[in-house]
């Protein structure tokens, strides 16, 4: 799927959890005295005013609400944020609405709603079918909640459901991740995002590391999982596996280059002008200063044009997680940047065995595959 240059995503971030995982370096805050479910919808709307002037006569193909937990929000509060995108911005029969949904039983009582109002994809925070597992990441949900938030979601008539799994966790051992994998995949729901656990920085994991499993039983883990899915579903990006048409069109937005804007709390958004200047710009991060702010441009938490020097290596950042990999025209189309700047990094690469060209797509070898970060470090800017 080629996003062409007019077409463009949306990302909604609603900030809000129940309780913070202490693995989540997203920008999340648990459900306290900031939390005003009708005042924040107010300052999305707000905020929607402003960003659609950016995008006016520009094709909107997905639309992405993620957080934090957006489930915790009622149906009626995200049918206010989808009218309200449907006549600033135009929401087609075709455009892809993902909702991120966590398996707390409360919230999967929401399925229905949310596909009545038009969510016509779920993506469920599931990360393990083990309760030992789910405890030690600090869920709120156990096993059984996880396989009912799945069925109900199937029931109310999904049919495009993501399922989020992690390994490489604490104390977890092959036959465990295996599993979770099978658990999973017994659902045949079409997509499945499979991520290894990292400690990042500004979590209770970085401050107070667990015990995790070596380097070297973390790589066989992942190889026997891949394995098992690759039985039912194809990979098609570094950690995202999916039934033919079923891939995440916002999430293809993002690896191919396209633009997107952001409404909430810490979005981001990735904008391309007529001149083939690129810019990023993010939201403030505290709800209540959003809630405050928003409609205004002192909601701008920051931005910076990317530089041309920076293009090569920002755009194969996102293109090689890809398996498709990308087309010479792909690249000269998102970066505006002629071919001949990035001909000499590719072709030594392909001496390395860490590309391959085939026709007129470069991709990753196997190789290349493995070792993505150091592939794509070759095109960091030379100081």
């Amino acid at each position: 799927m080629t996003q062409g240059s007019t077409d463009y995503g949306l990302y909604i971030h609603i900030p809000w959890c129940v309780k913070k995982c202490p693995y989540c370096d997203f920008n999340s805050h648990e459900k306290k005295d900031d939390y005003n479910e009708e005042l924040y919808v107010d300052a999305l709307i707000k905020d929607l005013s402003v960003e659609a002037d950016k995008v006016k006569n520009r094709t909107l193909k997905s639309i992405f609400i993620g957080g934090g937990t957006p489930s915790l929000f009622s149906a009626t509060s995200i049918k206010r944020i989808l009218d309200a995108t449907h006549q600033a911005l135009g929401i087609s029969d075709d455009t892809e609405i993902t909702l991120e949904a966590n398996p707390g039983t409360a919230e999967a009582q929401k399925f229905s709603g949310f596909y009545t109002i038009g969510i016509n994809r779920l993506s469920i925070g599931v990360q393990s079918f083990n309760d030992k597992h789910l405890q030690q990441l600090g869920r709120i949900h156990n096993a059984e909640q996880a396989h009912n938030a799945i069925r109900m979601a199937q029931e109310a008539g999904f049919e495009r459901i993501n399922l989020d799994l992690m390994f490489g966790l604490p104390s977890q051992n092959i036959e465990q991740a295996i599993n979770d994998i099978k658990l999973a995949l017994s659902y045949q729901t079409g997509h499945l995002s499979h991520y290894q656990l990292t400690l990042e920085k500004n979590t209770l994991f970085h401050k107070h590391p667990p015990a995790l499993p070596t380097d070297e039983l973390i790589w066989d883990m992942q190889v026997a999982c891949q394995t098992q899915i690759d039985k039912t579903l194809s990979q098609y990006e570094v950690s995202a596996y999916a039934a033919e048409g079923q891939q995440s069109r916002h999430n293809l937005n993002y690896w191919q280059f396209g633009d997107y804007i952001g409404l909430g709390a810490g979005a981001h958004g990735k904008l391309t002008n007529e001149q083939g200047t690129i810019s990023r710009y993010w939201k403030k991060k505290q709800p209540r200063d959003y809630i405050k702010l928003a409609g205004s441009p002192y909601v701008i938490g920051g931005q910076n044009i990317v530089k041309e020097s920076e293009l090569p290596f920002e755009f194969m950042m996102n293109a090689l997680r890809l398996k498709s990999g990308f087309t010479l025209d792909q690249y000269q189309q998102q970066t505006h940047q002629k071919a001949s700047s990035i001909q000499t990094t590719l072709d030594s690469l392909i001496a390395k065995n860490l590309l391959q060209l085939n026709s007129s797509t470069y991709r990753c070898t196997e190789q290349g595959w493995n070792f993505l970060n150091n592939t794509v470090e070759h095109f960091l800017p030379t100081q």
